[in-house]
Protein backbone atom coordinates (compact mmCIF):
# COMPACT_ATOMS: atom_id res chain seq x y z
CA UNK A 1 0.00 0.00 0.00
CA UNK A 2 1.32 3.50 -0.86
CA UNK A 3 1.62 5.56 1.86
CA UNK A 4 1.13 9.83 1.33
CA UNK A 5 3.09 12.22 2.49
CA UNK A 6 1.21 14.84 4.35
CA UNK A 7 3.38 18.05 4.57
CA UNK A 8 2.20 20.32 7.36
CA UNK A 9 2.09 23.98 6.61
CA UNK A 10 1.94 26.70 9.26
CA UNK A 11 0.06 29.81 8.69
CA UNK A 12 2.16 33.13 8.99
CA UNK A 13 0.40 35.33 11.20
CA UNK A 14 1.11 39.19 10.38
CA UNK A 15 1.14 41.46 13.19
CA UNK A 16 -2.16 43.99 13.51
CA UNK A 17 -1.28 47.65 12.00
CA UNK A 18 -3.56 50.35 14.14
CA UNK A 19 -5.94 51.55 11.75
CA UNK A 20 -5.24 55.60 10.67
CA UNK A 21 -8.24 57.63 10.81
CA UNK A 22 -9.66 58.82 8.24
CA UNK A 23 -9.92 62.95 8.23
CA UNK A 24 -13.49 64.44 9.40
CA UNK A 25 -15.08 67.80 7.50
CA UNK A 26 -13.80 69.24 10.68
CA UNK A 27 -10.03 71.09 11.26
CA UNK A 28 -8.64 70.71 15.14
CA UNK A 29 -6.65 73.98 15.91
CA UNK A 30 -4.61 73.83 18.87
CA UNK A 31 -3.76 76.69 20.93
CA UNK A 32 -2.77 77.03 24.86
CA UNK A 33 -4.11 74.15 26.05
CA UNK A 34 -7.78 74.54 24.67
CA UNK A 35 -8.96 72.71 21.90
CA UNK A 36 -10.97 74.86 19.14
CA UNK A 37 -12.89 73.38 16.90
CA UNK A 38 -13.07 75.09 13.38
CA UNK A 39 -15.76 73.87 11.13
CA UNK A 40 -15.31 73.76 7.65
CA UNK A 41 -18.24 76.11 5.40
CA UNK A 42 -20.30 73.68 3.24
CA UNK A 43 -19.44 73.41 0.03
CA UNK A 44 -22.28 75.11 -2.29
CA UNK A 45 -23.93 72.26 -4.17
CA UNK A 46 -25.87 73.85 -7.46
CA UNK A 47 -29.10 71.48 -8.14
CA UNK A 48 -29.56 71.27 -12.14
CA UNK A 49 -32.98 71.54 -13.22
CA UNK A 50 -34.33 68.46 -15.20
CA UNK A 51 -35.11 69.07 -18.70
CA UNK A 52 -38.60 67.47 -19.27
CA UNK A 53 -38.75 65.26 -23.07
CA UNK A 54 -40.86 67.20 -25.10
CA UNK A 55 -42.09 65.25 -27.69
CA UNK A 56 -42.57 66.66 -30.78
CA UNK A 57 -45.42 67.94 -31.43
CA UNK A 58 -47.25 69.63 -34.57
CA UNK A 59 -47.58 73.45 -33.68
CA UNK A 60 -49.50 73.85 -36.74
CA UNK A 61 -53.26 74.68 -36.21
CA UNK A 62 -55.41 75.18 -39.56
CA UNK A 63 -57.71 77.35 -39.75
CA UNK A 64 -61.03 78.21 -42.14
CA UNK A 65 -63.83 76.24 -43.02
CA UNK A 66 -64.01 72.22 -43.18
CA UNK A 67 -65.88 69.57 -43.64
CA UNK A 68 -66.17 67.39 -40.37
CA UNK A 69 -67.74 63.66 -39.95
CA UNK A 70 -67.14 61.14 -37.17
CA UNK A 71 -65.96 57.28 -38.10
CA UNK A 72 -66.05 54.54 -35.80
CA UNK A 73 -64.55 51.01 -36.11
CA UNK A 74 -64.91 48.07 -33.44
CA UNK A 75 -63.83 50.52 -30.18
CA UNK A 76 -62.17 53.53 -31.67
CA UNK A 77 -63.85 56.91 -32.33
CA UNK A 78 -62.39 59.21 -34.72
CA UNK A 79 -63.41 62.83 -35.63
CA UNK A 80 -62.16 64.09 -39.24
CA UNK A 81 -62.18 67.59 -40.50
CA UNK A 82 -61.18 68.08 -43.80
CA UNK A 83 -60.11 71.60 -45.30
CA UNK A 84 -59.55 72.64 -49.14
CA UNK A 85 -56.54 72.91 -49.68
CA UNK A 86 -55.11 72.36 -53.29
CA UNK A 87 -50.96 72.39 -52.68
CA UNK A 88 -51.01 69.93 -49.85
CA UNK A 89 -48.80 67.12 -48.83
CA UNK A 90 -48.87 64.53 -46.50
CA UNK A 91 -47.25 66.55 -43.95
CA UNK A 92 -50.77 68.27 -44.13
CA UNK A 93 -52.42 65.38 -42.65
CA UNK A 94 -52.42 66.10 -38.47
CA UNK A 95 -53.96 62.89 -36.29
CA UNK A 96 -53.67 63.72 -32.89
CA UNK A 97 -51.15 66.21 -33.10
CA UNK A 98 -48.31 64.40 -34.91
CA UNK A 99 -47.90 63.88 -38.64
CA UNK A 100 -49.67 60.69 -40.68
CA UNK A 101 -46.37 58.89 -40.78
CA UNK A 102 -45.36 59.38 -36.98
CA UNK A 103 -48.69 57.95 -35.76
CA UNK A 104 -49.21 55.49 -38.48
CA UNK A 105 -45.67 54.59 -39.52
CA UNK A 106 -46.38 51.61 -41.99
CA UNK A 107 -47.14 51.94 -45.62
CA UNK A 108 -50.19 49.90 -45.66
CA UNK A 109 -51.80 51.18 -42.48
CA UNK A 110 -51.40 54.68 -44.42
CA UNK A 111 -52.40 54.01 -47.85
CA UNK A 112 -55.83 52.05 -45.94
CA UNK A 113 -56.35 55.40 -44.24
CA UNK A 114 -55.90 57.28 -47.77
CA UNK A 115 -57.84 55.11 -50.09
CA UNK A 116 -61.53 57.56 -49.87
CA UNK A 117 -58.95 60.18 -50.95
CA UNK A 118 -57.28 58.61 -53.63
CA UNK A 119 -60.77 56.97 -55.15
CA UNK A 120 -62.10 60.23 -55.67
CA UNK A 121 -58.97 61.47 -56.95
CA UNK A 122 -58.34 63.73 -54.08
CA UNK A 123 -55.47 62.61 -52.97
CA UNK A 124 -53.93 66.32 -52.71
CA UNK A 125 -56.48 68.21 -52.41
CA UNK A 126 -57.29 68.29 -48.75
CA UNK A 127 -55.58 68.91 -45.30
CA UNK A 128 -56.71 67.19 -42.46
CA UNK A 129 -56.84 67.08 -38.41
CA UNK A 130 -58.01 64.25 -36.96
CA UNK A 131 -59.08 63.18 -33.43
CA UNK A 132 -58.93 59.56 -33.06
CA UNK A 133 -59.51 57.60 -29.36
CA UNK A 134 -60.64 53.91 -28.22
CA UNK A 135 -59.22 50.80 -29.73
CA UNK A 136 -55.73 49.56 -31.69
CA UNK A 137 -53.92 50.73 -34.30
CA UNK A 138 -56.30 48.60 -37.06
CA UNK A 139 -59.24 49.88 -35.29
CA UNK A 140 -58.62 53.27 -35.41
CA UNK A 141 -57.45 53.54 -39.16
CA UNK A 142 -60.49 52.20 -40.58
CA UNK A 143 -62.17 54.78 -38.26
CA UNK A 144 -60.37 57.04 -39.52
CA UNK A 145 -61.12 56.01 -42.98
CA UNK A 146 -64.55 55.89 -42.53
CA UNK A 147 -64.48 59.65 -41.08
CA UNK A 148 -62.97 60.64 -44.55
CA UNK A 149 -65.10 59.11 -46.87
CA UNK A 150 -67.99 60.05 -44.78
CA UNK A 151 -66.62 63.94 -44.47
CA UNK A 152 -65.99 63.92 -48.43
CA UNK A 153 -70.09 63.07 -49.16
CA UNK A 154 -70.62 66.47 -46.85
CA UNK A 155 -68.13 68.16 -49.44
CA UNK A 156 -69.92 67.01 -51.82
CA UNK A 157 -72.84 64.73 -52.47
CA UNK A 158 -71.91 63.34 -55.67
CA UNK A 159 -69.33 61.19 -54.63
CA UNK A 160 -71.31 59.39 -52.18
CA UNK A 161 -72.00 56.92 -54.67
CA UNK A 162 -68.50 56.17 -55.69
CA UNK A 163 -67.38 55.60 -52.07
CA UNK A 164 -70.39 53.59 -51.54
CA UNK A 165 -69.56 51.32 -54.14
CA UNK A 166 -66.41 50.42 -52.86
CA UNK A 167 -67.41 49.89 -49.33
CA UNK A 168 -66.05 53.01 -47.94
CA UNK A 169 -69.50 54.24 -46.53
CA UNK A 170 -70.22 51.36 -44.68
CA UNK A 171 -69.44 51.38 -41.24
CA UNK A 172 -68.22 47.70 -40.00
CA UNK A 173 -70.27 47.09 -36.94
CA UNK A 174 -68.19 43.85 -36.53
CA UNK A 175 -67.16 44.21 -32.55
CA UNK A 176 -65.47 41.76 -29.96
CA UNK A 177 -68.63 38.96 -28.25
CA UNK A 178 -68.84 39.67 -25.04
CA UNK A 179 -67.21 37.01 -21.76
CA UNK A 180 -70.22 34.49 -20.51
CA UNK A 181 -69.95 33.27 -17.48
CA UNK A 182 -68.99 29.56 -17.08
CA UNK A 183 -67.04 29.88 -20.42
CA UNK A 184 -63.10 30.38 -20.88
CA UNK A 185 -64.04 33.07 -23.34
CA UNK A 186 -67.23 34.59 -25.55
CA UNK A 187 -67.40 30.64 -26.65
CA UNK A 188 -64.67 28.44 -25.96
CA UNK A 189 -65.67 26.47 -22.68
CA UNK A 190 -63.85 24.12 -20.55
CA UNK A 191 -62.93 20.52 -21.10
CA UNK A 192 -66.35 18.31 -20.91
CA UNK A 193 -65.56 15.00 -18.88
CA UNK A 194 -68.08 12.06 -19.40
CA UNK A 195 -67.76 10.63 -15.69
Amino acid sequence: MAVKKVEKTEKVVKPKTAKVAKPKAEKVVKAAKKVVKKEVAPVAVEKVAAVPVVKEKVAKKIAGVYFYAVGRRKTSVAQVRLYENDKATENDIIINDKKLKDYFPTISLQNNLLSPLKAVGMHNKFSMTVLVRGGGVTGQVEAVRLGIARALVVFNAELKKTLKDLGLMTRDAREVERKKAGLKKARKAPQWAKR
